[in-house]
């Protein structure tokens, strides 16, 4: 029985690197980003090894697939920092609820507005909510005249992605910045 050396499984994601690589001839990119030309994978590990890196497949669709000089571990590290960074910046819009009720005093409805504009400032939308109790369920127009009024206010900065609908007890509406 002949006993042939473990291989490491082929790596799952990120590039291929040293003996993964498929292509029989790669162009070679150096550690100094010269190029050197189209040779064959095998010579080009041997070189990668000779200088004490791995060759890593660089861009697999190429023809022939383009391979550099590079230490794998710190290749993956870095590209592992760069999408952590992507992902930080990325701002992702949430939903704000701003809760009411039909028959609601100037002062609040001036605090509960700032509340709104700062939301929309802040790049995220905002669910409008009135709530209905008891007998005010028999006045909806009140609670129209009320969101239209939150859409008037709110026309310069923001826009309205869902119009006013009753559900349930509530009546709803969303407003998203422009």
């Amino acid at each position: 029985m002949i006993r042939r050396p473990a291989m490491t499984a082929p790596p799952l994601s990120g590039p291929r690197f040293n003996q993964f690589i498929q292509s029989p001839k790669v162009r070679v990119i150096d550690e100094n980003g010269e190029n050197l030309g189209v040779m064959l994978t095998r010579e080009a590990m041997e070189q990668a090894a000779a200088v004490g890196l791995d060759l890593v497949e660089v861009s697999p669709n190429a023809d022939p697939p383009v391979a550099k000089y590079l230490d794998i571990g710190k290749f993956k590290y870095e590209a592992q920092k760069k999408a952590n960074a992507a992902r930080k910046s990325q701002k992702t819009q949430e939903i704000k609820e701003i809760k009411m009720r039909p028959n609601i005093d100037d002062h609040d409805y001036d605090t509960k507005m700032k509340a709104v504009q700062r939301f929309i400032e802040e790049g995220d939308k905002v669910k409008i909510t009135l709530r209905f109790r008891g007998r005010e369920l028999a006045h909806g127009q009140l609670g129209m005249i009320l969101l239209n009024k939150v859409k008037e206010d709110s026309a310069e900065y923001a826009k309205v992605e869902a119009h006013p609908r009753m559900e349930g007890r509530q009546m709803m509406m969303v407003i998203s910045p422009k």
